[in-house]
């Protein structure tokens, strides 16, 4: 993935622990990634165990969504909330804490007698979200040397869909031959595992440059960071008022039982794999287009799943072309949140995090309204025409002409330079598509 951050000038050649060997250092950058990659599966394991759920304390789908809703609306609010307050706490620490709420939270879950512990369960999932993705996402370029920067931030952004591939499956084939509470029992074990792991092989990370308000005000001003709020907010819209619900309309309109609908989930994880890499080679080169392209593929997919999702073959299908499509967004957004602000990318890794997360909750919320009220095959249709407006605001950057063109070149020109390196920093004020040279 090309989503480069800048680095601070040290003498230890890039990372902080420069006598520590390769292998130690790629086992800390596997650490943050399974810790990402746990939270992930924790966020997004209801999707596959919403009706069970919804079924065991008596709420409807649209009620159940609420799982979903809760975890990105805290989020969103401690990802400044907690990256500030922390500032000056070592960040290996803080990631470690973090975990340990992570685990209590699905224990938590787990142990619920009532749906209400439930949602408190996912009010601390959210807090861990919103501090653990901002802090991780831009570790890379202190876990590992300079030129290995890029693969290392693509190997932490492949915990999105492994979290697809492998986690929500997972969980919810656990949760069809033992309950849904054994579910979250095995992924609040799989977080106590990545938290040993983390204190083992992760280097002490004390903060370099700390995040205050001013600076992710500063951030704010970039018009650069406010076109990239305004694209990651449309897309994660769109998916995840759609993808929430994607069990419910299986089984009602493609009329798929429990086992299938885990594998078609498996499937849709698997595309996103793919996703995640095109995207991240793709985006180097083309941020516009990749991004883009990927809301396409995302309306395309949920405003023909109504129709072609009646029958399998069509729903399977369509569920390929969604992966390979949300595979790309998260490293297209954090490429361009990063972009617009070069020279603080924990800055970058809040604002990534927070709207994403908001929307998150926001699509969540939106897609339960709507599914309670109509139908899952209303909330796919109203999900791809969001996506719409999404395509329609990066066509509108391209009608710019120069300005879009420079996008592309200047991201093109950062890949010859070295990360850290001052052209990579170089940001312009003057349009949406500019500041992200």
């Amino acid at each position: 993935m090309a989503a480069s951050t800048t680095a601070t000038p040290r003498d230890t050649g890039g990372t902080d622990s420069p006598h520590r060997s390769p292998a130690i250092r790629w086992l800390a950058v596997v650490a943050v990634m399974l810790g990402i990659f746990s939270i992930v599966t924790t966020e997004i394991l209801p999707i596959g165990l919403l009706t069970e759920v919804g079924a065991s304390f008596t709420v409807s789908d649209g009620m159940a969504g609420l799982m979903m809703t809760m975890p990105g609306f805290l989020a969103a609010i401690a990802a400044p909330v907690v990256t500030v307050a922390t500032a000056r706490i070592d960040r290996r620490l803080m990631l470690c804490a973090f975990l340990v709420l992570l685990a209590a939270a699905n224990f938590l879950a787990a142990a619920a007698p009532a749906y209400w512990m439930v949602l408190v369960s996912r009010v601390i999932v959210g807090i861990v979200i919103g501090g653990f993705w901002s802090i991780g996402a831009s570790l890379a370029e202190r876990l590992v040397p300079a030129e290995s920067v890029g693969r290392a931030t693509a190997v932490i952004f492949s915990a999105v869909p492994l979290g697809s591939v492998l986690g929500v499956p997972a969980g919810t084939f656990i949760g069809d031959l033992a309950g849904w509470r054994t579910a979250f029992i095995a992924v609040g074990g799989l977080t106590v595992g990545v938290l040993i792991l983390l204190l083992v092989v992760t280097p002490p990370l004390p903060p370099h440059r700390s995040t205050r308000l001013g600076v992710l005000r500063g951030a704010l001003n970039s018009v650069a960071t406010r076109f990239a709020l305004l694209l990651t907010v449309l897309v994660v819209l769109a998916h995840f008022g759609t993808y929430t619900y994607v069990t419910p309309f299986l089984e009602q309109v493609t009329d798929a039982g429990s086992g299938l609908i885990t594998v078609f989930l498996l499937v849709y994880g698997a595309a996103g794999i793919l996703g995640n890499f095109l995207g991240g080679s793709l985006v180097a080169r083309r941020p516009r287009a990749t991004f883009g392209t990927a809301a396409g593929m995302i309306a395309a997919a949920t405003l023909l799943l109504p129709v072609l999702g009646q029958w399998k073959a069509g729903a399977v299908a369509l569920l390929i072309v969604w992966g390979v499509a949300y595979g790309a967004v998260p490293v297209s957004s954090q490429t361009w949140f990063i972009k617009a602000s070069p020279d603080t990318p924990e800055a970058a890794s809040v604002m990534f995090t927070a709207s994403f997360q908001a929307t998150i909750s926001l699509g969540a919320l939106t897609g339960g309204i709507v599914v309670d009220a109509s139908s899952p095959s209303t909330v796919m249709t109203l999900g791809g025409m969001t996506a719409v407006l999404m395509v329609i605001a990066v066509l509108a950057v391209h009608r710019q002409g120069s300005g879009a063109r420079a996008v592309d070149s200047g991201v093109r020109g950062t890949e010859a330079c070295p990360v850290g390196s001052r052209r990579d920093g170089e940001v312009a004020r003057e349009g949406p598509t500019q500041g992200l040279r």
